[in-house]
């Protein structure tokens, strides 16, 4: 029994004529008697009677249609659904990002976007370091990642950059260049001990204040280390060091800690988007998609 058995029963029952029935499904008559015929046979009872007007439903065939009559629109149902699953209208999407990634305007602004546009797709959301993002990404736990740019790439995971963000100086509030107007020069700070996210919690933030550092002239100190943007901020808080964080930072008022903008040249620290090269979901293309749309990559 196929669908079409279905579907060509019903327009019978429907039209109580096999000609009329005939038309509305656009074949010939001969054609749609004899697959009622072998759907008769399959089942093993008349559906139909056969009358002088037209043609009648048995009590088997009464039975029949009451069980079958949903199915036409359940297989449309089954069908669009699995349109909109291959397309990446539904299902689901595994985000990654970093602690300072989602807190640039553009990350929240990239996922409002893509939840407008595809309103029925589930998004599930990770924090975690750019390391452990990076190594969910190589083993298919994440679809897509936001993070800093990393020197180490698993092979299986291709990093595209959206955008070089400028740093600026993390200074506590009793720093004496904290009450300073304008920007300040990153070699007025050599003296400093900077905190810095450790090795093992991700190198892109950490390597790009280093080698901020060292085109300036000077190797920093590490002071005490910090592994996420939240604790390095803390930590310079409480006047125990001064840092470089990405600017976005600016827009978060936390007592204890004044941002002050660096002088030409500006250190800066890549942004940028992640995914697995060799399976990419389609809810992962089309939030791919929309990235690159936006017109952010440089």
């Amino acid at each position: 029994m196929e669908l079409r058995h279905i579907r060509y029963f019903l327009a019978v029952a429907s039209e109580r004529n096999f000609t009329r029935a005939a038309a509305k499904l656009g074949i010939g008559q001969p054609p749609l008697s004899m697959q009622i015929k072998d759907l008769e046979t399959e089942i093993g009872y008349a559906l139909f009677n056969r009358t002088a007007q037209g043609v009648e439903l048995t009590e088997a065939g009464r039975a029949f249609l009451q069980s079958v009559q949903p199915l036409p629109g359940i297989a449309s149902g089954a069908v669009d659904a699995a349109r909109r699953a291959a397309q990446g209208e539904s299902g689901s999407l595994r985000l990654g990002f970093t602690g300072t990634v989602g807190m640039n305007p553009l990350v929240p602004g990239f996922i409002r976007a893509f939840r407008q546009a595809y309103p029925d797709v589930m998004l599930n959301v990770m924090e975690a370091n750019s390391i452990v993002l990076l190594q969910a990404l190589a083993n298919q736990q994440l679809d897509i990642a936001l993070l800093r740019q990393e020197n180490a790439i698993p092979d299986n995971v291709t990093v595209q950059l959206l955008l070089q963000e400028p740093l600026v100086a993390a200074l506590p509030l009793n720093h004496p260049q904290a009450r300073l107007r304008g920007k300040i020069a990153l070699p007025s700070l050599r003296d400093e001990h900077f905190i810095l996210t450790p090795k093992e919690s991700g190198t892109s933030l950490r390597e790009s204040v280093l080698q901020a550092c060292r085109q300036q002239g000077f190797t920093p100190v590490e002071g005490q280390p910090a592994p996420h943007i939240v604790s390095i901020l803390s930590v310079v808080a409480a006047g125990l060091g001064v840092s470089l964080v990405p600017e976005s930072m600016r827009q978060f008022s936390l007592s204890g800690v004044v941002f002050k903008q660096i002088k030409a040249p500006v250190p800066t620290t890549g942004l940028a988007v992640a995914w697995h090269e060799h399976a990419l979901t389609a809810t992962a293309h089309n939030f791919l998609g929309l990235v690159r749309g936006s017109g952010v990559i440089v």
